[in-house]
């Protein structure tokens, strides 16, 4: 297995970490005969040799010793080294000649996956299937064997790998080679029908849906939902137990969040991802998986809609009720991810307050989550109602405050329930002025409820505001965070804040200048005050101030003409952000939209994350910025929320989007 391991000089390849010479003791660590070695090794392969689907020089050099592992029956755990194998050889893996070269030294060898298609392992067998189609390099060959092994095949789970595989072949050669394609199609239409069991049959769906949605049935939603609880009812006479509560601690939760049934997972992401954007079907299929007797199929299900809504602004209402019924299920797995997504959905999660309310109101103990360490936050279903500007939080929200624990990001949750968290602000606050200026975790502390108290505007907070200010030791952790947190909160009380002008101008030479300018034009409307410490942030290429410094320049208006030379260079260099920003500026100083609107459009299309900005500034410009009102009204009809890559965030970003929209087109001018 390790022919010629010590003859590669290994110290001079590389890995995600540096040099590889560590990687032979992770390949025989791959073929010991102790389970927890194996797995550490594993786990080495894909964290360094491997890490986060790339390839090194060092991977490639693997390779020979991984397929020689994978070819040896006494070799324990070959099926994880052959889909380590599948993943480092996968075409969208890494682009680049050193991954080319790494799918090329696979294809040499391909004859030892079609040999472990027939292994006797059934785990080997359903990890090679999905190397036949990426590396058997003959088409009519990667067929063949796929053909000759659903004939002969028994397992159910080998056989979804196998449909799999079709799929992959479908698309992988539909432009070049129409008469395999077509074989491939007829044989997942075979296996999307009777006498196959529901699980291969709800696999055969899914794959024809991304590769032939003509040979779908016209009723496959019913069909799919059907197949689905088959399946359930399957699984659930082979004595399946669903998992139990387990222990309340971190990792049991995680736990819990993952789906546990990973099979039924995939197949229903598969089935949802090749619908795409047809969004009445998925809403229907989400439907039946949330209203399933089968917990499971319910957990998955509310993982799903998840990703559903994530991605489109419509179709939300009737899966996030259903989601709202699975507050009340005893498995704690489905609970928890309940709440979770309706956290995450915030405005969205409006019709599943009912039952959240029900939850916060007679089951006290949801309204404050005690950790293994750190301070207590708010549970997460006074959370989701908070979120959700459901005023009956409000009182929760007070008896909270009004106990001897405060969750520490309970102010983050203020600003989503507006003007009905008012009657809170005394007690936050008397919390705020009852924080330890020296304490550690002053800023998880202050920086909360800081930012609820700016957002309720109340400017009688203005003493705790300034005691914050003026009293944390410069020394604490985190002292810069509670500065901009303060500042920001002093900008937003205005006038009102003007006993704060001694120190705001005592920050104008601090790292926080930026933002102890605007706080100070907000305060002052002095622009003298403010627009040399502008113009010299503005000027300072190598600060990461300036986009920050054009949006604060763009405040200003016209008193911030003397700054449009370079407002008008940034607008015609760097990223699309800064570009974007530095135009509205512009544009807001001194109008010109003409010369920027081109730009600003193209921004829009190309950079999603310019979009609020654009929008901020068209709503600051009132009738002014009547230019861009067509890309907004676009905008506010688009079915697909604005940004792919904003992670969890995606959701309160785009809601922020559509308000800013909004409330341009509506007139309301955005500061």
């Amino acid at each position: 297995m390790f022919r010629g391991i010590d003859e590669v000089d290994w110290a001079s390849l590389r890995h995600a970490y540096g040099s590889a010479e560590d990687v032979p003791g992770l390949l025989r660590g791959l073929a010991s005969a102790d389970p927890a070695e194996r797995q550490t090794a594993l786990d080495g392969m894909y964290g360094a040799v491997h890490h986060e689907g790339g390839v090194y020089d060092s991977t490639l050099a693997c390779v020979p010793f991984l397929l020689a592992l994978a070819g040896r029956a006494e070799v324990r755990d070959r099926a994880e080294v052959v889909e380590l194998l599948v993943s480092i050889g996968d075409i969208d893996s890494a682009p680049g000649d050193l991954a080319a070269s790494v799918q090329e030294a696979l294809r040499a060898r391909a004859d030892v996956f079609e040999r472990l298609a027939g292994d006797a392992d059934p785990g080997v067998r359903r990890a090679a299937a999905g190397a036949l189609v990426r590396f058997l390099g003959r088409p009519e060959r990667a067929l063949a064997v796929l053909r000759e092994r659903i004939a002969v095949e028994r397992d159910d789970r080998v056989l979804l790998a196998l449909a799999e595989s079709l799929g992959l072949f479908a698309r992988r050669y539909r432009p070049t080679h129409a008469a395999h394609t077509a074989e491939a199609v007829r044989l997942l239409t075979e296996l999307s029908g009777p006498p196959h069991g529901p699980g291969l049959r709800l696999a055969a769906l899914g794959q024809l849906a991304g590769c032939a949605g003509d040979r779908l049935p016209a009723d496959l939603v019913p069909t799919a939902v059907r197949l689905l609880r088959d399946r359930s009812e399957h699984r659930g006479r082979a004595g399946h137990q669903y998992d139990g509560p387990g222990p309340d601690t971190l990792a049991g939760r995680l736990r819990r969040l993952r789906p546990s049934d990973e099979e039924g997972s995939r197949l229903l992401r598969t089935l949802h991802s090749a619908l795409g954007s047809r969004v009445p079907d998925r809403v229907a299929l989400l439907c039946g998986q949330l209203t399933s007797p089968d917990p499971l199929d319910r957990c998955n299900g509310v993982w799903m809609s998840a990703g559903l809504i994530r991605e489109w602004r419509t179709g939300h209402v009737e899966p996030v009720v259903l989601i709202g019924n699975q507050l009340g299920a005893k498995e704690a797995r489905l609970h928890d991810a309940a709440v979770a997504v309706l956290v995450e959905l915030l405005a969205l999660a409006a019709p599943a307050a009912d039952p959240l309310h029900a939850l916060v109101t007679y089951r006290p103990e949801h309204r404050i989550r005690h950790g293994e360490r750190g301070a207590p936050t708010l549970g997460g279903p006074l959370r989701a109602l908070a979120g959700a500007g459901d005023a009956r939080a409000v009182p929760v929200l007070a008896e909270v405050l009004a106990g001897p624990v405060v969750p520490t990001d309970l102010g983050l949750v203020i600003p989503h329930l507006g003007g009905a968290a008012l009657p809170l602000a005394p007690a936050l606050r008397r919390r705020l002025a009852r924080v330890p200026l020296d304490a550690s975790d002053v800023r998880e502390q202050a920086v909360p409820l800081l930012s609820a108290l700016a957002a309720l505007g109340d400017v009688e907070s203005i003493p705790a505001v300034l005691r914050l200010l003026r009293g944390v030791p410069d020394g604490v952790r985190q002292h810069d965070a509670v500065t901009a947190a303060a500042v920001r909160a002093l900008g937003v009380f205005g006038g009102a804040a003007r006993e704060a002008i001694p120190e705001l101008l005592g920050l104008l030479e601090t790292d926080s200048a930026v933002a102890a300018a605007d706080a100070l034009w907000s305060v002052t409307g002095d622009a003298d005050a403010v627009l040399p410490v502008l113009l010299r942030e503005l000027s300072d290429n190598g600060s990461g101030n300036r986009r920050h410094t054009a949006a604060v320049l763009g405040r200003l208006g016209a008193a911030a003409r003397p700054a449009l030379p370079g407002l008008r260079e940034m607008a015609a260099s760097g990223d699309a952000w800064a570009r974007a920003t530095a135009a509205c500026a512009v544009w807001r100083t001194a109008g010109e939209p003409e010369r920027f609107l081109p730009d600003l459009r193209s921004a829009w299309v190309e950079h999603p994350r310019t979009r609020t900005t654009i929008a901020e500034c068209v709503s600051a410009l009132g009738p002014a910025g009547a230019p861009l009102h067509d890309v907004l009204r676009a905008e506010l009809a688009a079915p697909r929320r604005h940004r792919s890559d904003s992670g969890g965030h995606r959701i309160r970003e785009d809601l922020a989007l559509l308000r800013t929209c909004r409330e341009a087109l509506a007139g309301q001018v955005h500061p």
